[in-house]
Parts: C-alpha cells; structure tokens; sequence
C-alpha cells in the first residue's frame, strides 16, 4: 500500500505510535554494537532510540516525506527510501526491528517481505517486530463500512492483521523460528477532541479514494464518528481500540 503521509502532522500529533514501539526494542537481545536494520523506520525516533542504546543503525522506509525529515533529524543515522517487499542490503545484519509497519502490506505480498527479511540478516540474527494483528481497530472499521454502505459505496479493508498461528505459520515458511509470539488489546488515547477524525483522515485515505462525492466523504466521516462516540470516547478523550501482534524470531 502506497500513501503520502503528512511527515509533520504524523510526527506531532501521533507521536504514539514509536513511543509504543520502545518497548518492542527491549525484545532485542542481541549486543550492543550489533548491526541493526530498522524496517520501516518513519520519521527515525525509534532508528535514533535504538542508536542510543549503541546499536550501529541503517533505517528503511519507502515514504519520502518521512525520510526527509529523518534524515534532517538524525544525520549520523544513514536511511534510505526502498520498499519493504523488494530490498537488499550490502551488507546481512544482526537484527531486523520494525515497529507499526507490516499491516501496511498485502497480505499477498508478506511473503516476499519476509523472503527480503530473511536475506538480510546474519544466520540466527534476530527478527523483532509488532504490528497491527487480528481484531485491530475492528470497531473503528466496521462503523466505517457500514457507514460507506449506507452512501452507496463498497469498503475496501486496506489493512492486514492476522492471527498468531497465521503468522507464525509464514514465519516458518520463510525459514525463521519463531521464539515468542503474544496478541493483545492495546486501546489508544488519541490526541485532542478530534483526536479520532484526525486519525481516520491520516490512516484509513485509501478506502475513500472510491468516494467521488466530497460532500459524502464529509458525511460518512462525520456520522462515523458519532456512532463510535459512545464506545471510543472515554472521560473526554479519544481511544483507537488497537490489537497489537508482537514476536520475535530468528533466521535459520
């Protein structure tokens, strides 16, 4: 899946997303000085955290607009701008960290991510990672199709959230051992009172790219919003009902 994100907004008012992911890094065991590959590195926080734990960091990520911004940063961290299904490094790694990411690619599509993964990394090097999994937003996505229904038009799920078994399984497939695998409810405060239209509008784009009327694109955002009211905002604030897949494995 292919979008352009808003580098600036991404990094301001969802600035959850790394601080969720520092504690995925300390799934790592490897050493410090290890060589570490962060898989969809984003904006760099997390690429910058894991080099000030003495990781010696490279980040990848196929945005642009994000990449500028960490590479202005964060100039000692060397990024580059690649696809996470089709990359390769000059050098394998020890580790290969990602945070937030995979639900972004197919389902089609995972298998040659991992077959990128796999040639990447040193032999038993590490593979730590979390991202969305199975239940993941369910009731933030099926508000939206219903909504879209309601109008006239058809919701495409642009996401990815398997289960434990079905990943594990594809982990197998592409010759890693799976260590450690946990699936759970992680809800998510979301910043300020528009804190769910804002992360609707930057999260879910694809699905309304079908929408031609922008009067409806309107609508269907704002009566989604006021049906999810009632179980996603809590005490004055906003809450994502994310589910999160977390696990570790290594290459054999």
């Amino acid at each position: 899946m292919n979008i352009t994100w808003d580098a600036e907004k991404y990094t301001e008012d969802f600035s959850f997303v790394h601080q969720y992911g520092e504690s995925v890094t300390e799934l790592i065991e490897s050493d410090v000085n290890s060589t570490l590959l962060d898989l969809g590195c984003g904006n760099g926080t997390l690429s910058k955290s894991l080099l000030d734990k003495g990781f010696r960091v490279q980040g990848i990520d196929a945005s642009k607009e994000l990449l500028e911004l960490a590479s202005v940063k964060y100039p000692e961290i060397p990024f580059i701008q690649a696809d996470a299904t089709d990359f390769s490094l000059a050098k394998p790694v020890d580790v290969v960290f990602s945070n937030a990411v995979f639900h972004w690619i197919d389902a089609d599509k995972q298998a040659s991510m991992l077959r990128c993964v796999h040639r990447a990394l040193k032999e038993n090097g590490e593979f730590v990672f979390e991202f969305g999994g199975h239940g993941n937003n369910q009731l933030i996505h099926e508000s939206l199709a219903r909504t879209f229904e309601e109008y006239g038009y058809s919701y495409d799920m642009p996401f990815y959230f398997p289960t434990i078994a079905e990943y594990a399984t594809l982990l197998e497939k592409a010759q890693f051992k799976v260590n450690y695998a946990i699936l759970f409810n992680r809800p998510t405060e979301l910043e300020g009172e528009d804190g769910l239209r804002d992360w609707i509008q930057l999260f879910v784009k694809t699905p309304f790219s079908v929408v031609d009327n922008e009067d409806h694109k309107a609508v269907i955002l704002d009566t989604t919003v006021k049906r999810l009211q009632k179980t996603l905002y809590k005490d004055g604030k906003w809450y994502a009902d994310y589910v999160r897949l977390r696990m570790k494995a290594s290459r054999l």
